[in-house]
């Protein structure tokens, strides 16, 4: 269905914004959030940009990475990370490599806290492995 001006309904929207979040954040997210600022992340930003043509999920992710580094967002890098590496868009090593390479360009301190939030969420990774392992031999 398509609204007077031939673009996808605001349902249509939400729905492939909604699904590409799922994609992208490896989680369940609810379609009926209110309010605006869920709106134009559902149906902007998940459904028009993460849905272009031209880049895949991982060349996203990447970039996405390096932008949060470039402004030091270490608790949404976490995030970003976890997804990366539930989705299997990215190992361990590479994040690495990825802080490596960024510490040359948006400077030490910030590259710095890219990879210490990969030690983060490796260790919160690795513990929930450990407890997971724990519950299933019990």
């Amino acid at each position: 269905m398509t609204d007077h001006n031939g673009d996808a309904t605001t349902s249509e929207r939400r729905e492939r914004g909604v699904a590409m979040m799922n994609q992208v954040y490896g989680w369940e997210m609810p379609s009926d959030v209110p309010g605006d600022f869920f709106a134009v992340t559902a149906d902007h930003l998940f459904a028009d940009i993460w849905t272009r043509p031209g880049l895949s999920l991982r060349d996203r992710r990447l970039l996405l990475l390096g932008a949060i580094a470039a402004q030091g967002q270490t608790d949404v890098a976490k995030i970003q990370i976890n997804a990366a590496l539930g989705n299997e868009e990215l190992t361990e090593q590479q994040i690495e490599e990825a802080a490596i390479f960024l510490c040359h360009y948006v400077g030490w301190p910030l590259g710095t806290g890219l990879n210490n939030a990969l030690i983060s969420v490796k260790a919160d990774r690795r513990k929930a492995a450990r407890a997971a392992e724990k519950q299933r031999s019990e």
